[in-house]
């Protein structure tokens, strides 16, 4: 437990075999349970993973027989999370980018109760973006700009940042089953979370890199964020109206 809140990590991985080992291994002790979704990988990281099961018993290894995406394991650990009676449900990618030294920042906004969910933020200083590509750069301005009127989060710095953290109340406010299962997971929680009016709070953590290859094919990527960031806007406007009209036709009904 952290603070008394029991702690679940759900680690999407695939072809992880490289890395997995060391996300695992440096799990904080304060964890409860950690479940590594294996999307269909191809290579050795289902073998690592259950090798790693007998030593380690807070691990859950749940495999997917195919590829359903990023965002679709991610949406299976938080409905294990929400199964388990975890508090808080964190989320730390397979590739080792997410270090776990900065996991007791990203639940204290939480277990404070000044947050329902809370994101890694890089993009906070150049010293912090130290490492990262003047490509990637561009590309997390950009959809930083597109996904602050998506999700009408205009605080918003670092929205490509997967390493996150949200509490178990603030999870069963959103669909889980309709999280977007590709890349663009990040900007759709945005955009859920907006319009469940839950808080998000950004915690500044250094950008880390540990050689490991991005799986992103940037030209597909570009054009399935940005019809899902249309989207999202375009749901966000039409779930306002539609609260604003029951708003004033329940005061309505009171002034009857």
């Amino acid at each position: 437990m952290f603070e008394g809140k029991r702690v679940g990590v759900t680690v999407p991985a695939y072809n992880e075999e490289s890395f997995i080992c060391s996300v695992v291994s440096n799990m904080p002790s304060f964890v409860d349970r950690i479940y590594v979704v294996n999307d269909a990988s191809t290579d050795n990281t289902c073998k690592v993973v259950s090798d790693l099961c007998l030593q380690e018993e807070r691990l859950v290894l749940i495999n997917h027989e195919v590829n359903k995406g990023v965002g679709a394991a991610i949406s299976i650990g938080y409905a294990k999370c929400l199964k388990d009676e975890m508090d808080i449900a964190v989320v730390m990618a397979g590739d080792d980018q997410m270090d776990p030294a900065e996991l007791p920042s990203l639940l204290e906004p939480i277990v404070k109760g000044e947050a329902g969910y809370s994101k890694g933020n890089r993009m906070s200083s150049v010293k912090h973006m130290r490492g990262m590509s003047y490509w990637r750069r561009f590309g997390n301005w950009l959809l930083r700009g597109l996904t602050r009127i998506s999700s009408g989060n205009y605080q918003v710095m670092d929205p490509q940042n997967g390493y996150t953290a949200i509490s178990a109340e603030a999870l069963r406010k959103i669909n889980i089953d309709g999280i977007y299962s590709y890349y663009g997971y990040c900007n759709d929680m945005l955009a859920k979370l907006s319009v469940a009016n839950v808080t998000v709070v950004e915690v500044t953590m250094p950008a880390r890199y540990q050689g490991e290859k991005s799986k992103i094919r940037y030209d597909r990527y570009v054009i399935r964020v940005s019809g899902l960031l249309l989207r999202n806007f375009i749901w966000r406007m039409r779930m306002k109206t539609k609260t604003k009209f029951i708003f004033r036709r329940n005061e309505s009904d009171l002034c009857a």
